[in-house]
């Protein structure tokens, strides 16, 4: 039986619901790896912290205030994906610098955050 996989999602930032447009990403993981290797072989790999973050466009309604998004900190972020897993984004900021699209009505967030956490259904 084929199941959805993609499409509908939503995001919430202390549980008020963003008019997500579309280009939605998700980057959960905590740490990154990058390989090392010598003049003779692969010797290993560092793993170093990072930053997960979630990320869209978002339609300008008239309920979407920039200065708003830009005061967002501590916040928790949800994204709630299609196919049925959730992410939770703790004590998370939102990225400012934002740029606003007029052509399309849309702006692009990034809400970073300390942990990233994947519920499933």
């Amino acid at each position: 039986m084929a199941k959805r996989i993609a499409g509908v999602a939503y995001v919430y930032v202390n549980g008020g619901q963003l008019p997500l447009r579309g280009g939605f990403t998700v980057s959960p993981s905590p740490f990154e790896r990058a390989g090392i290797a010598g003049q003779d072989t692969v010797h290993g790999y560092s793993e170093n912290p990072r930053v997960p973050f979630i990320e869209g466009d978002i339609s300008l309604t008239e309920d979407v205030s920039i200065e708003a998004l830009d005061a967002i900190t501590e916040a928790t972020v949800t994204a709630e994906l299609a196919n049925g897993k959730a992410y939770v984004l703790r004590e998370a900021w939102c990225k400012s610098a934002h740029e606003l699209n007029t052509k399309d009505g849309q702006v692009r967030v990034r809400f970073e955050g300390v942990s990233c956490r994947e519920l499933t259904a």
